[in-house]
């Protein structure tokens, strides 16, 4: 189906014409939004010379609205949490389109402390949690090791988060260009986006890397932490979009040590944050640093620094087979939130800034993106998190309500 072919399956969109949209972007965002709006009966072309690498490819797949959730970012939690409640049903369907796995998997998050100073913050988030009405449980250290048996001794106590899951980042991507392969009325097109084409205060498509133009009667720009360089997009259409680097591990669990852990574990080390995310398969993801840098080079410090802390909450660790050692660039918007909505370039869609939250938040950005191109209509969930709001005066467009310089939210009882 890829536009380089001379040959199109039945019912495949034609390259030539001009599709109802354009997606540049092929992560799990573009990917699922050109999905969504093909199910909507649109005609969508996806341009991306590597669909799935980068983030997509980099992702633990942590499905943790209440366990990874921040001081300030209880505006935030709303969108989260209505994602992750769509998780069964967009993963449902996509194995029902693509005939694959998606690797969702509800299996709950453990987020332990190490020592007593680590153990004082996981109870001010749980006190934090509380106030606003969701749902996790306080346990002492053997109750977290009697659910999670390979836990060192050390660990002073922790939180389980039931409703907390996780899905398989590369499984998801897999899925999505699958059901898009069988999609009537998508098209796929592996080459990169040279210039964002705009006529008459409109935009109308995308020249590509090789000369070629696509003509579309929307553009949606979901083109992670790059989506900003783009040539062609006005100056303040867009805000600054920021790469921010992170180091993650893959380890390989033998049949001897299975099950070594059944559920996600965030761990709150010495002040820092890591997190372990067992698969169904025998796979341990084991991440993430994070530095606002834009090389995807794998350090040793990264990796020390990881399996470091990882040995600490987890001392089994150290006899795993190591098998990757990868680094991502996630986007992050200067509110460190989502960039979801119609810009003010008339045309041009905006899906990106999803910073730590890509993988969590692809049902909900999806469903809402593929509304717009379809309907012009935007869901009340997603409405504050326009590209408008960086551009508006004062209030007017803060998913707070607050000022400019406002950060954090009124609390809010989300249960």
């Amino acid at each position: 189906m890829a536009a380089t072919s001379p040959a199109r399956p039945p019912g495949a969109a034609d390259p030539a014409r001009a599709a109802d949209a354009v997606v540049i972007g092929g992560g799990v965002i573009g990917l699922s939004i050109a999905w969504r709006a093909a199910r909507r009966g649109l005609t969508v072309t996806v341009v991306d010379p590597a669909p799935g690498t980068g983030a997509s490819h980099a992702a633990a797949g942590m499905l943790t609205p209440v366990s990874e959730l921040q001081y300030g970012e209880e505006a935030l939690l709303r969108l989260n949490m209505d994602s992750a409640d769509r998780y069964p049903a967009f993963a449902a369907e996509l194995e029902e389109a693509s005939g694959l796995p998606s690797g969702y998997r509800a299996c709950g998050t453990l987020a332990v402390a190490l020592d007593a100073d680590d153990r004082a913050v996981l109870k001010d988030l749980h006190a934090f949690q509380a106030r606003l009405g969701l749902a996790s449980e306080w346990l002492t250290s053997r109750e977290c090791r009697r659910l999670e048996p390979m836990l060192s001794p050390q660990v002073a106590g922790g939180l389980h988060v039931d409703g907390d899951h996780q899905i398989d980042n590369r499984r998801l991507v897999a899925a999505l260009l699958a059901a898009l392969d069988r999609t009537p009325g998508v098209t796929l097109v592996r080459e990169r986006a040279a210039e964002l084409l705009v006529a008459g205060d409109r935009a109308t498509g995308v020249r590509l890397a090789d000369g070629r133009t696509l003509s579309a009667g929307q553009v949606v720009l979901a083109a992670g932490c790059r989506s900003d360089e783009l040539p062609g997009l006005p100056p303040g259409v867009l805000p600054p979009i920021r790469p921010v680097k992170g180091e993650i591990l893959r380890l390989r669990i033998p049949g001897a040590y299975a099950p070594f852990l059944s559920r996600n574990v965030r761990g709150v080390v010495k002040g820092g944050s890591m997190y372990l995310v067992p698969r169904a398969d025998g796979e341990l993801v084991v991440g993430a640093t994070e530095h606002d840098l834009s090389d995807t080079e794998v350090t040793a410090g990264g990796v020390y620094e990881l399996l470091r802390d990882a040995h600490e909450l987890v001392p089994g660790i150290t006899e795993l087979p190591l098998v990757e050692t990868y680094a991502g660039l996630r986007p992050g918007s200067p509110d460190n939130a989502p960039v979801v909505g119609a810009s003010a370039l008339d045309g041009l869609v905006v899906a990106t800034g999803h910073y730590r939250h890509g993988v969590l938040l692809t049902p909900v950005t999806a469903d809402a993106v593929a509304e717009l191109l379809a309907e012009g209509t935007v869901p009340d969930v997603v409405r504050p998190w326009g590209p408008l709001r960086f551009t508006a005066p004062n209030t007017a467009h803060r998913p707070d309500g607050g000022t400019a310089s406002s950060t954090a939210s009124k609390e809010v009882s989300y249960a």
